[in-house]
């Protein structure tokens, strides 16, 4: 076991998730009756930290919390999972807020969402000695001043640092030029290259710090560039219900299996059945397995 106080640190986002039940995706003009109507907590970096939790790794989220009953519920919901919460940082704001809407047909969703700008994360909120203590750094690109500011920390302490990245501005380059373990969204590869073809944008991407470069293929699995060697993985087949927080429980799953030492194809099998997993159940936090579900499924 290493010395350091964290196995975990992530900087970024949590959110309140107001989740509809519907019976199709609305289309323009639509009517249609709401199937159910739930709160539910998440955001992409806590439900990462709390899958590296629920799998038994040290975790701390770095972050903003609003000033309201949403923002302490959060707060509650992750410690209740056991991810340390001391160093959030409380703001005189509504917390962020999620409209989720879910086709019952399938668990696709569509994501509507606020942030007040002043649970904005600023460079300078990013706790040095934090960073310096941990095996591994994980950041979002929500608000890229901060983590480029703490991914820099991680990098000049050689720590490992990954990353969820869903989408492309002008402060993209600049957080990949310090993450070492970038985790793409689908469609950010094409939109960073231009390169239509996943594998040929991961190959284009590909810089020398870059030790692993990866990306979330939904249905399909997910794929991995380890030097000139590509990996792809199909995820197992399930029966979804809601695909809300699945990739940040894929991502969680993967720090997990780079921690313990999986090999390329075993940290995407892995990540892929806790991402399906987490599919088959509503919510974010809610969705996250234990170790033992993902194992079970994988065995089965």
């Amino acid at each position: 076991m290493s010395a350091s106080a964290w196995d975990v640190v992530g900087i970024g986002e949590s959110s309140v998730d107001e989740i509809y039940r519907l019976p199709a995706a609305p289309a323009p003009g639509a009517k249609m009756p709401i199937g159910s109507r739930r709160i539910r907590y998440g955001g992409q970096v806590a439900t990462t930290l709390a899958t590296c939790a629920s799998f038994g790794l040290r975790a701390t989220l770095v972050g903003t919390i609003g000033e309201d009953e949403h923002g302490s519920g959060v707060r509650r919901a992750l410690e209740q999972r056991g991810v340390d919460t001391t160093h959030l940082i409380q703001r005189p704001a509504r917390h962020r807020h999620a409209l989720i809407l879910v086709d019952e047909r399938n668990g696709d969703r569509t994501v509507l969402w606020e942030r007040d700008a002043r649970l904005s994360l600023d460079a300078s909120d990013v706790p040095r000695d934090v960073i310096a203590n941990t095996r591994l750094l994980h950041v979002d690109d929500t608000d890229a001043a901060a983590a480029i500011e703490a991914a820099g920390i991680a990098r000049e302490a050689g720590i490992p640092v990954t990353s969820d990245i869903d989408h492309v501005d002008d402060r993209t380059d600049a957080l990949l030029a310090l993450v070492t373990h970038p985790i793409f969204a689908q469609g950010v590869p094409t939109a960073l290259t231009g390169e239509a073809n996943l594998e040929r944008a991961l190959r284009t991407l590909r810089r020398a710090h870059h030790q692993m470069l990866c990306v979330t293929l939904g249905a399909q699995g997910s794929m991995l560039l380890e030097g000139r060697q590509l990996y792809r993985v199909p995820a197992p087949a399930i029966q979804s219900v809601d695909t809300t927080g699945a990739g940040d429980v894929f991502r969680g799953a993967f720090i997990c299996a780079l921690l313990r030492g999986d090999r390329p194809h075993e940290i995407l099998r892995f990540a892929n059945g806790a991402a399906a997993l987490s599919c088959t159940r509503e919510g974010a936090l809610d969705s996250v397995p234990t170790l033992q579900d993902v194992e079970k499924l994988l065995n089965r």
